[in-house]
């Protein structure tokens, strides 16, 4: 039996096309395959960068053993969750339901008609205590296929109806009230000492930070605007000085084991990083804090370098292994650190927190945990010697690094995240006066623009050739990285094109119940349509999708728009009060909505100054419609081109007369122009 992967788009598909296990995409050949032999389909679900991944693979799918036993008793399948989130979604919703948890690598068993029969995680080679090994897993389903096709039949449909089955909740739509008191739940259960929300292991939760700095900027002076300013600032401090950020060659990684930030899952991922990046930066804002704005220059330094691809988009992520074994590319042994550096190993251990026994089997994970200042105190040196010192220091320690084999890299190109990473881009361009980020969003929108979208269809990823086309999170996220681009250049390229996909959203995705499907509704290879609503660990096809339709509302005066996002957030009924850590985006999105957008019309000849102040501090209640001649497509900018630079502040369709100076600008946006 051949395995098909070798032509595979995926890295991760690619990754197998040498296992002994015969291996399909997912297509319908597979599951007519299945049928004819009359044998259940195994579907493990993983992706490129996943290091519980690469174990399974090694244990089971690189085993001979195994791989006969797979090929003998069923059809197997591979797919890369980020190609295909869709098949994810629907078969991790089989896993939770069955098992509690769910996570990757995904192992589901179909029957031929695509229903489950039995889901977990990943499963062992050798039995334990708690834990049956993988090839008891495979006997026990292949014995129950023989031996128990009832009973089978009868699991499959309880399953399938618990997947098909739209969660039970009281509609709702939230008030500012009901967002802060989500806000003091959040407080309730912050971790302080470690710096996050939860436990080990801890997450980022960029959509949670967005809902936080939201808060903080709308409502500053409420108890929930304070106490999200504070969790804001020690969350973000807490992931900067821990091992979960990269100090040499920047960029966050995914999550951290323990509940101090200190060892990381050692992969990177691109939406982890796109969010992060723009959630320090507008952190800056809201507090002056430069090392905010340090590290969101890090880390787009990082995107921008490492993970670019030459045709201009970002890759996908980072591998956790090198070489075999996950952190290797990062951590450093004692005796390595102290030959690179010499008389400077005191110091440097200084301040990274590198000691001769490690904090990571035996080797050390970067941490930055001392300050600067007081490094210098306990060596006599001064704040100057000290930045030369760590210069110096760092410059060692990246060359040797770079030097090293590093992790492999996931370089096929998925439309949503490069997607947040054009709105991360164009912010940062804007704020910072940077020409470099505003060419790398330019550089990304055009991909997906042209290249992504053969035929004008966006499709989700691209890799050498377009993969599936593309899915509601995908359409919604390029729509609000392409306004906010459009807001930074006033280049109505980006508005036309970013109008565009949020007719797709509204035309192809729209569930009538309120809120959007993942899938088109012309998509049939599932047995039930998946519909995502959960922001973790990015915003979710509805928050991203809401999001998308209040731009466009306001700067189209499309109200009906309005209408349609306000049914999406009730859909989400009392879950995302409840659990607003799991619906922090389609909370922030929904509180600035509240707290009143206002629709900022900027035209006439030189009015660069007045457009300086929409990004001189955080405004997220602020869109903004830039007119760079008299003719324009966006209907805010209707019959109000101006000789001279003119601001015009609209909300809710009425406007205030027009302004012509910075200051006048800032106290109309304040309310006390």
């Amino acid at each position: 039996m051949p395995n098909r992967l070798a032509s595979a788009t995926s890295p991760y598909l690619r990754q197998h096309a040498d296992n002994p296990v015969a291996w399909w995409e997912w297509e319908d050949g597979a599951f007519e395959a299945a049928a004819a032999r009359d044998v259940p389909v195994i579907l493990s679900v993983g992706y490129a960068t996943c290091h519980w991944c690469h174990v399974m693979a090694h244990e089971s799918f690189e085993d001979e053993k195994t791989a006969a036993f797979m090929n003998e008793h069923f059809v197997s399948i591979k797919v890369d969750r980020e190609e295909r989130p869709d098949v994810d979604r629907v078969y991790m919703d089989a896993v939770t339901a069955m098992t509690g948890h769910g996570g990757w690598p995904m192992t589901v068993f179909l029957t031929p008609d695509r229903r489950p029969i039995h889901a977990g995680t990943y499963y062992p080679k050798v039995a334990s205590a708690h834990h049956p090994s993988f090839m008891q897993i495979l006997e026990a389903v292949a014995q129950a296929w023989a031996h128990n096709r009832g009973g089978v039949d009868d699991q499959a449909d309880h399953i399938t109806k618990l997947i098909s089955s739209r969660r039970s909740t009281d509609p709702r739509v939230p008030n500012l009230t009901d967002i802060e008191q989500a806000i003091n739940g959040v407080y309730a259960v912050f971790d302080w000492e470690g710096g996050g929300i939860g436990r080990a292991p801890k997450f980022p939760q960029a959509p949670t930070l967005e809902l936080l700095m939201r808060m903080a900027a709308l409502r500053p002076h409420t108890r929930a605007g304070e106490r999200s300013l504070l969790m804001l600032t020690t969350m973000l401090g807490a992931m900067d000085i821990g091992g979960i950020h990269d100090h040499l060659l920047g960029g966050f990684a995914r999550y951290s084991v323990d509940a101090t930030w200190t060892i990381p899952h050692f992969e990177k991922m691109l939406y982890d990083n796109a969010l992060l990046a723009r959630v320090y930066l507008r952190t800056w804002q809201l507090t002056g804090n430069e090392r905010f704005k340090e590290v969101a220059v890090d880390v787009l330094t990082y995107l921008d370098t490492t993970l670019a691809d030459e045709g201009g988009a970002i890759h996908s992520g980072e591998d956790a292994d090198s070489e075999g074994h996950e952190g290797k590319f990062a951590v450093w042994g004692w005796d390595e650190f102290n030959d690179v550096l010499g008389d400077d190993t005191p110091l440097a251990a200084a301040i990274y927190g590198v000691t001769e026994s490690g904090n990571f089997e035996g080797s050390n994970n970067l941490t930055r945990r001392t300050t600067l200042g007081d490094i210098g105190t306990t060596f006599d040196m001064s704040a100057d010697e000290v930045a030369a010192a760590k210069t110096r220091i760092d410059d060692r320690l990246r060359e040797v690094r770079l030097r090293r084999v590093p992790p492999s890299r996931d370089d096929k190109i998925v439309a949503a995240w490069n997607g947040l990473a054009v709105r991360a881009f164009a912010e940062a361009a804007a704020v910072l006066d940077e020409r470099r980020w505003l060419d790398r969003a330019i550089s990304i929108a055009t991909f997906l623009t042209t290249v992504a979208s053969p035929d004008g269809r966006l499709r989700r990823s691209w890799r050498d050739t377009p993969g599936h086309p593309a899915f509601a999170e995908d359409h919604g996220a390029v729509a609000v990285g392409l306004y906010s681009l459009y807001q930074v250049t006033g280049d109505e390229r980006w508005f036309n094109e970013a109008e565009r996909h949020v007719s797709e959203l509204r035309g192809a995705f729209a569930d009538p119940e309120g809120g959007w499907f993942a899938t088109r509704g012309d998509a049939s290879d599932l047995p039930t349509r998946p519909k995502n609503t959960q922001d973790n660990p990015a915003p979710s096809d509805n928050s991203i999708a809401a999001e998308a339709l209040l731009i466009h509302a306001a700067l189209t005066g499309d109200l009906a728009a309005v209408d349609e996002v306000e049914r999406a957030v009730a859909a989400l009924g009392t879950d995302a009060l409840r659990h607003p850590a799991f619906f922090g985006h389609a909370l922030a999105v929904w509180l600035t909505h509240l707290a009143g957008t206002k629709e900022v019309a900027i035209t006439g000849p030189d009015s660069g100054d007045l457009t300086d102040v929409i990004w001189d501090r955080f405004r997220p209640d602020a869109v903004v419609a830039l007119g760079r001649e008299a003719a324009s497509s966006v209907p805010l900018l209707e019959g109000r081109w101006m000789d001279e630079p003119t601001a015009y502040v609209c909300q809710n369709l009425v406007c205030d007369l027009p302004v012509h100076t910075r200051e006048s600008l800032r106290d109309l946006l304040a309310g006390t122009g």
